[in-house]
């Protein structure tokens, strides 16, 4: 077959029973994706594992595809509710870095689909602000279709492949998909108590959110501070113009989302680095880091501190991600702290996020032992040296105060079995 494709024959490269990798970020391979889905036929017995995450991707649509492909992935969304119970998809509860060791331990591909940019003098193309999981998948990879998109901006500290190692070449011209997001009151109040844990010089992880975003202008004031995340956003660029970064610092995370102008931007920023999350996510790496602050939301958390991600009103609308690499590296990282953000209701302020224990339809993402604080709008929950029964009066004190009463209530039951 041509090593050059146009983009309405590339599911052409495949063949039933094949295992194909498609990647998430911020360039997931929408050609390829249209044109599979466009032909169910070329997707007979396919196994699909991909890391496209709910928020700032495209779906990857199951049911567009043959009845007998099956797709593996790290997140879940209500849309594909039927595929799960239909066994056409799978939900894989692993964090990042439990994805690193499975790619490394158990996985092959015929295929990975991947976007890149044209290639530089010297022969390279840039992974650009989207790595991820590619180099990994790229090594265990039969063959490479490469998407050349001049679109995508060229990150001098990005990961980069020689355009001779591609296989399968498609030119496209394709521009990224923008990240923002709204910053509302509550979640202000929020970014002000983190901000006051923060010392300078400290390493933080912080993702994508409102409550990243909202820190990042919050820690304006703060110097020397280290970016070590899976997630970059605008906030990194915010900081750097305020002047709080070190710049002799390699600013790192595994993809950058957000702004036009952050990608422009960031092609420029030389101390940024975007790397591959078997660097991102290493556990002995992040625990490494001194002063390592890892901040991540939850949809609720209990009065024991167990922290849910995943499940809303029972319903699964996400994954774990990288939180609990964050969170268990930050609890051992020397000065280290793990932060947890949420505000204390939802639902017009009619139901709480501080809730008795997480029921039977909710998903301990983090376990007790993985939380040093948790901050709403209505304060900081100290859990570090807490014993259970303190650690549960620290957090009824940051829930909504109309909640607390009916929160002390139920605390007290539960406390008659401890």
């Amino acid at each position: 077959m041509s090593r050059h494709l146009p983009a309405d024959r590339l599911a052409d490269l495949l063949t039933p029973g094949q295992s194909v990798y498609i990647p998430g970020g911020i360039a997931v391979p929408l050609t390829f994706l249209a044109d599979l889905q466009s032909r169910p036929e070329r997707s007979r017995d396919l196994r699909i594992l991909t890391s496209i995450a709910p928020g700032i991707d495209t779906p990857l649509e199951v049911e567009r595809l043959h009845p007998s492909a099956i797709v593996s992935g790290l997140f879940m969304q209500p849309s594909l509710g039927n595929a799960q119970r239909q066994g056409r998809y799978r939900l894989l509860p692993m964090s990042y870095g439990g994805f690193v060791r499975h790619l490394l331990d158990t996985m092959d591909f015929d295929l990975t689909v991947l976007q890149v940019t044209p290639p530089d003098e010297k022969g390279y193309c840039s992974l650009g602000p989207s790595v991820e999981f590619l180099p990994l998948a790229v090594g265990k990879s039969q063959r490479l279709l490469a998407l050349i998109n001049p679109s995508l901006p060229r990150i001098p500290g990005a990961v980069s492949l020689p355009y001779e190692r591609f296989d399968h070449l498609c030119e496209i011209d394709s521009p990224l998909p923008e990240y923002r997001t709204d910053i509302d009151e509550p979640t202000l109040a929020i970014a002000l108590h983190i901000a006051s844990l923060i010392a300078d010089g400290s390493t933080l992880q912080m993702g994508l959110g409102k409550v990243p975003t909202a820190l990042a202008n919050a820690l304006r004031n703060h110097r020397g501070l280290r970016l070590f995340s899976g997630m970059l956003s605008d906030g990194l660029r915010d900081l750097a113009e305020a002047g709080a970064l070190d710049l002799d610092f390699a600013h790192t995370g595994c993809v950058v989302a957000g702004s036009r102008d952050l990608y422009s931007w960031s092609s420029e920023f030389e101390p940024l680095r975007v790397l591959g999350c078997e660097v991102t996510h290493d556990a002995s790496t992040l625990a490494s880091l001194k002063r390592f602050t890892a901040v991540n939301s939850a949809l609720e958390v209990d009065l024991f501190g167990q922290c849910n991600l995943e499940h809303a009103e029972g319903r699964a609308v996400s994954g774990a991600g990288g939180a609990p690499d964050f969170a268990r590296a930050a609890r051992l990282a020397p000065e280290g702290r793990s932060i947890i953000a949420l505000n204390a209701t939802y639902k017009r302020g009619s139901v709480s996020r501080i809730v008795p224990c997480l029921n039977s339809s909710s998903i301990s993402s983090l376990s007790r032992i993985d939380v040093d604080q948790v901050v709403t709008e209505f304060g900081i929950a100290d859990l570090r040296g807490a014993s259970v029964h303190e650690r549960a009066q620290a957090l009824i004190g940051v829930a909504a105060p109309e909640f607390r009463p009916s929160l002390q209530t139920a605390w007290e039951n539960i406390a008659r079995d401890l």
